[in-house]
């Protein structure tokens, strides 16, 4: 049997999780991979532009091939990760990227870097940062108790929101002052730092049992399958996320388009508002334990998956255009991101937390697997929908179709057990 958590694990007090050594590590690893990915993401979009001259088909490829490995690998690493050693796996892929972004600069100077070699490149990191995920999450419970996973989750959140709303403005900055190569420099360092943060983590992984005669990992995976989608509380939280991601694949689709061009907001109010978004989602990882304790974890993630609805409602309803002044239009989308963030930020770190608490530790990576591929599923072809979608109905009437769809992932939880699960129950 794997190792079932840290010492103290099954203690009823909450731990600050940042006194934790282990995951105190884990927790500056994390954050400063997470603000040289945010810094990083804007210098590929530069290079697809600019240096590679990519067509609109050349980006989509290039867009999807950061989600293909998702596709088509999810389930077997997923179930890999229940039986490899997850701080290694951790350990190898922040080396594996930072070779890879130290090879971009290399390109660059030598003239080299064209579509084939960028597509080969963001290949080989969806592959890296999806081995990284899978290890990731199911890495967590082991160093921190499980008493105190919601916080620990709510501090990575947190980190996350601040790298997902600075980094970008970050890294328009540095790209504008030392370029491009040196980013990608930049990057590799904080990657190759990360490694030695990971190693570093005192934390011990008992070998898994050995697979039984006649069972190979398709059997791993079916197992990961059934165990999430046959436990009382797992299923509904797992459907319930499902429908959440199929509402968002269209908002992510015609948000942007629908306030930059339909309302004809510029950028600059346009990055006022998602960094608006991103204070929600600061402020919801905050109060996320809090809420988790007080009302449960069900009620918890119910009441970030209800919110969800109103910002999407509320853009759906209120007659916006172009004709609306900027000082109305700015209000009102950043409200709309402000909630948005906020019930992102609450129901985050209780639902991952709950799911790490509930699941044993041997079945870790395939649950966590289970939920996050079907997710990119949904996500993928959610979003080749939503683009029919607004062209049959438009931008405003899909934004409300989006609305209904993150009703029905709450009314999941409403009508099942999950809507009275609490922190801390034993898994069934």
């Amino acid at each position: 049997m794997r190792n079932a958590g840290p010492p103290g694990s099954s203690g009823e007090g909450r731990t600050e999780v940042l006194r934790i050594p282990a995951f105190r590590l884990f927790w500056t690893a994390t954050t400063i991979r997470g603000f040289g990915s945010a810094i990083a993401n804007v210098a590929f979009q530069v290079l697809i532009v600019t240096v590679v001259a990519a067509t609109p088909a050349q980006i989509g490829i290039l867009n999807a091939l950061g989600v293909a490995p998702y596709l088509f690998l999810g389930f077997i690493i997923g179930a890999l990760m229940d039986r490899w050693n997850r701080q290694r796996t951790l350990v190898l892929t922040s080396i594996g990227r930072a070779v890879v972004f130290a090879l971009i600069p290399v390109l660059l100077l030598l003239g080299h870097l064209d579509f084939w070699s960028l597509a080969a490149i963001m290949l080989t990191l969806g592959v890296l940062t999806l081995f990284a995920q899978s290890a990731e999450q199911p890495f967590v419970p082991q160093i921190v108790p499980r008493s105190s996973l919601v916080s620990a989750n709510a501090r990575l959140g947190q980190s996350e929101t601040v790298a997902g709303t600075a980094g970008p403005a970050a890294g328009g900055a540095l790209l504008t002052l030392v370029g491009a190569p040196l980013i990608f420099v930049f990057e590799a360092v904080i990657h190759a730092v990360s490694a030695v943060l990971q190693s570093r983590i005192r934390v011990t992984e008992s070998a898994p049992a050995p697979r039984r005669a006649g069972r190979h990992i398709g059997h791993d995976i079916v197992e990961g399958m059934r165990f999430t989608y046959r436990h009382k509380t797992l299923r509904p939280l797992a459907l319930s996320v499902h429908v959440w991601f199929l509402g968002n694949s269209i908002v992510a689709t015609v948000f942007a388009v629908f306030a930059l061009r339909e309302l004809g907001m510029p950028a600059w109010a346009y990055g006022i508002a998602v960094a608006v978004g991103g204070v929600g989602g600061f402020l919801g990882a905050i109060i996320a334990p809090a809420v988790g304790e007080r009302i449960g974890a069900g009620r918890a993630i119910l009441v970030g998956r209800s919110l969800t609805v109103v910002p999407w409602l509320l853009l759906a309803v209120v007659p916006l255009s172009s004709a609306t002044t900027m000082t109305v239009l700015l209000v009102i989308v950043s409200i709309a991101q402000f909630l948005f963030g906020l019930a992102m930020g609450v129901e985050d770190a209780n639902d991952i937390s709950y799911r790490q608490a509930i699941a044993p530790d041997a079945i870790q990576g395939r649950m966590n697997a289970t939920i996050r591929t079907t997710n990119r599923i949904v996500f993928f072809f959610g979003a080749l929908g939503a683009g029919v979608l607004a062209t049959w109905l438009g931008y405003a009437a899909s934004l409300g179709v989006a609305s209904a769809v993150f009703a029905v992932a709450a009314l999941v939880i409403v009508f099942s057990p999950l809507r009275n699960a609490r922190h801390g129950e034993a898994g069934v």
